[in-house]
């Protein structure tokens, strides 16, 4: 059975993915603060990293845990809303690149199991 990150279209739709994803995120007025100051040529490779990974796809993903990478946004009042904005971006980014509803959802129950780490909880 194939992973959910060949399913999509390996690489190059992570790549697209990760790309769009940011540019939403950077428009969104709940969550676009949270990025100031940041690399985002560097942190869009950390994602990409991240998503390969967690689709099941080859990897070398050595970023932090998710706990420890955002521990200063959780200071900064990173809470649920800001989780559900960025659930909605990534949802909104795999429907562009036409990913089928039934991978949405694997891709969804995928980034759900971060929240508490995400936020600390």
């Amino acid at each position: 059975m194939s992973s959910l990150y060949e399913k999509i279209g390996g690489d190059g739709a992570v790549n697209a993915a990760v790309d769009i994803f940011y540019r939403k995120v950077l428009k969104d007025d709940r969550i676009k603060h949270f990025f100031d100051g940041v690399d985002m040529d560097k942190q869009a490779a950390k994602q990409k990293a991240f998503l390969t990974m967690a689709f099941g796809g080859p990897h070398n993903y050595t970023g932090e845990d998710m706990r420890k990478g955002h521990a200063h946004l959780v200071k900064n009042g990173l809470n649920d809303s800001h989780f559900n904005a960025v659930m909605e971006n990534l949802g909104a980014t795999l429907k562009e690149l036409n990913v089928p509803a039934d991978l949405i959802a694997q891709a969804a129950a995928i980034a759900e199991s971060t929240r508490n780490d995400v936020l600390g909880k």
